[in-house]
């Protein structure tokens, strides 16, 4: 089998057997593509041609184009992926990947607001949506429901109105690996949703052109862009870096960081690892564990200001 048809064959797997999202895939995807290249370059075009050595060649490539440590990694956990799956599909086969070893990336730590950022961002979101603009009724929603629930983006634009319980405070995510979890907000998030529900959501989905109207996927979705579709990923992102760019602090400004945000307050204000753990969604409890570093190092911190004898 050509390794490209293997590789085709291997999303195929994960998207219809695992329940992989698009994004995952498509870092497979990339992955696997930069070595079926450079197998080509130095072996064949052939399934059978990727070896132990080879991946060994491959990532040492990397390497010296200066990647990352964190891009290795991902490199080689997607080629030990491969060659298990390639392993089991042909049962004479040998897994090539199994030894196969990668630097571990560097743990950086996560970018956290206080809580008087925060507090602020929020307030400056309710200014905006006070005079009732169907746009900024939208933002100061998002942002409420990302920082009260600590949902990834993927999960917030996936939400459809009938998602949210606003009666229990609720809502039903679908997250990694298609798996579904109930996750409560408070009740300023509540406040937000509600009035966007109101007087911003029928705004803009009156904004959709007549002679396209908005797909069923954009009449059941909450939040909607301005042309009446359903809000994407891109679009999330703009607000939130927009809205982080004036605020003091290291680390990307996205969304994540509201993520980072609610799940490092929650820690600080005595919640227990694993409530915050099922929270997130996080399989391991080793990922959570990173907002318990965020912690300590804003208590180191904290420390060094204050104490005479830091």
């Amino acid at each position: 089998m050509s390794l490209e048809a293997a590789i085709d064959r291997f999303l195929l797997y994960l998207a219809a057997e695992r329940g992989y999202s698009e994004h995952t895939l498509r870092a497979y995807r990339t992955d696997l593509t930069q070595l079926s290249v450079f197998a080509a370059t130095k072996a064949g075009g052939e399934a059978a041609d990727v070896t132990l050595e080879l991946l060994r060649e491959w990532l040492w490539a990397g390497t010296q184009a200066g990647l990352a440590r964190a891009t290795l990694a991902r490199r080689s956990a997607s080629a030990r992926s491969f060659t298990a799956w390639l392993s089991r599909s042909a049962d004479d086969t040998a897994d090539q990947g199994v030894r196969l070893r990668s630097p571990k990336p560097g743990r950086t730590l996560p970018r956290v607001l206080n809580r008087g950022q925060t507090d602020e961002l929020l307030a400056r979101l309710e200014e905006r949506a006070g005079g009732g603009d169907a746009v900024a009724l939208r933002n100061l929603a998002i942002v409420e429901l990302l920082y009260a629930s600590a949902l990834r983006v993927s999960e917030l634009v996936g939400l459809d109105v009938s998602t949210v319980d606003l009666n229990r405070l609720t809502v039903r995510v679908t997250g990694k690996g298609s798996k579904e979890r109930v996750v409560p907000f408070g009740v300023p998030a509540q406040r937000a949703v509600l009035r966007y529900l109101g007087e911003g959501r029928p705004v803009l989905a009156a904004a959709a052109p007549a002679a396209a109207p908005g797909s069923r996927d954009a009449a059941d979705a909450l939040f909607l862009g301005t042309q009446g579709q359903r809000l994407g990923v891109r679009g999330v992102y703009r607000l939130v870096a927009a809205l982080l760019g004036d605020i003091p602090g290291n680390g990307p400004a996205g969304p994540h960081a509201l993520r980072h945000t609610a799940a490092t307050h929650l820690l600080d204000g005595g919640a227990d690892l694993r409530a915050v753990q099922e929270l997130l969604g996080h399989v391991s409890l080793g990922t959570t564990q990173i907002y318990t570093h965020v912690s300590a190092e804003r208590l180191k911190h904290s420390y060094r200001l204050a104490h005479p004898r830091a």
